[in-house]
């Protein structure tokens, strides 16, 4: 299986994942209304959000520029080498 390339794909596929955020979020808090769940979804979304731009970007750019990942298994499998060979 080939990457996608078609723009037109790519940003319908990031369209799929905001709608399927939206709706997860909006059926949670319709079936537990609280504030509170609001600022904990809120945070948890952060936080992946800023985990996945460090899995992705700062391990590429400041920590081995010359490794390219591939997914998070990819990320996993290049942390648990580097921590074998300290």
């Amino acid at each position: 299986m080939t990457d996608i390339r078609d723009p037109r794909l790519l940003w319908a596929k990031f369209a799929l994942f905001v709608v399927l955020g939206l709706l997860g979020a909006a059926i949670a808090l319709v079936l537990f209304p609280s504030w509170r769940l609001a600022v904990l979804m809120a945070v948890t979304v952060w936080a992946f959000c800023r985990a996945y731009y460090f899995a992705f970007y700062v391990v590429e750019h400041y920590i081995d520029g010359d490794f390219r990942f591939a997914g998070l298994g990819s990320l996993v499998r290049y942390a648990l080498r580097q921590r074998g060979r300290r």
